[in-house]
């Protein structure tokens, strides 16, 4: 099978520190080729694969502020398109855009929904419905008025997560800087449990920053130290005593709860989204509805055992499981467009006549 797969733009694949759905276009296509598929990956032209890479913007436009995103989204787009048919599915990870490319090719398409950031899209979702194939990374995240082939959650590489059976003494509060991920709120819970909180992200809101985080920051008691690569990431996490996910919107996924999971740290999130689907309160986290509650749950979140927490890890959210639910998808796909496909007919009576018969001599 031929796959193309299509990755943001924003950042390189992988990522060096922050882009999620590069991440996880990252880590099917390396898992894809390793079980033996032809995948080539769209991605930017310092991007990292053990496929064949395809690209004709040369670096993330966040990471290079020359580069117009709009005009090398339309060039990285409309180069997969131009070369659809010689694959057998594309696979999307590039939001809604995409998808009105979709008409002017024969090639299956599946489209990830990593989230809406908007009702404002649902639009260009609902046009290509019957066409293309929807995937929701969890089910708090689909929308009634589209059709779904599946679910599948994302899946980490366990082999870049350690596991941390002996925290330090500190709280972390992992993610985007910006009001929806709630990190005035993670500040104040801190401050009321008397714990030392670091903080890692990039600053997404910068007024929010200035008013909210940066005033309360204080060596060995509220750190703030910038966006971290993966190695740093795994000790942050595996290190810490847990993570703070005080969510002010409906999180799609929650990639950062699995990867702090995965070290054997517990998550104490607000209840929105998809957490109920990350987190088993009591067990590997708590869930919770606001700023009291999560004090509550920090004074005893010791009670709590690691190793429940990467073991929840191991069984659902493994970068196999995730791959083997978009294998199933593709496999599903590929099958109903074979049964789909109209037989042929014959507008030659001769011609007819004449195929009938080399089918049944078994002549060429």
């Amino acid at each position: 099978m031929r796959i193309a797969m299509l990755s943001p733009i924003a950042w390189r694949t992988p990522p060096r520190h922050y882009g999620p759905w590069e991440n996880i276009a990252s880590g099917i296509t390396e898992e894809l080729v390793k079980r033996g598929y032809d995948v080539t990956l769209y991605a930017t032209g310092d991007s990292l694969t053990a496929g064949k890479l395809k690209s004709v913007c040369p670096r993330g436009y966040e990471e290079d502020p020359e580069i117009i995103p709009k005009v090398w989204e339309c060039l990285h787009i409309s180069s997969l398109f131009e070369e659809a048919d010689q694959y057998d599915i594309i696979h999307n990870h590039f939001d809604y855009l995409p998808l009105t490319y979709t008409g002017l090719t024969q090639t299956p398409v599946v489209s990830t929904i990593h989230g809406f950031s908007s009702p404002g899209i649902l639009p260009v979702y609902k046009k290509y419905n019957d066409t293309v194939s929807y995937v929701s990374i969890s089910n708090a995240d689909r929308s009634p008025e589209l059709d779904y082939t599946a679910t599948v959650y994302h899946g980490l590489n366990l082999r870049q997560f350690s596991f941390q059976p002996q925290p330090d003494d500190y709280l972390l509060f992992l993610g985007r800087i910006h009001p929806d991920k709630g990190a005035r709120e993670a500040i104040e819970i801190a401050k009321r449990c008397g714990r030392r909180l670091v903080m890692a992200g990039i600053i997404q809101a910068p007024q929010y920053f200035s008013r909210y985080v940066e005033p309360e920051l204080e060596p060995g008691k509220i750190e703030y130290i910038g966006s971290v690569g993966p190695e740093e990431r795994n000790d942050l996490l595996g290190n810490s005593v847990a993570m703070l996910h005080p969510i002010l919107f409906n999180e799609p996924f929650g990639l950062s709860v699995i990867e702090s999971m995965a070290c054997g740290t517990p998550v104490v999130a607000f209840e929105k989204g998809s957490m109920q689907e990350l987190i088993i309160d009591g067990y590997n986290g708590f869930l919770v509805s606001n700023v009291e509650e999560a004090v509550r749950s920090v004074k005893i979140v010791d009670n709590l055992h690691r190793q429940d927490c990467r073991t929840h890890v191991e069984k659902y959210f493994t970068i196999r499981h995730m791959v083997d639910g978009y294998e199933s998808v593709y496999k599903k796909i590929i099958k109903k467009r074979k049964e789909s496909k109209p037989k042929k007919i014959f507008q030659n009576p001769k011609k007819e006549l004449q195929e009938q018969r080399k089918s049944k001599t078994g002549s060429k």
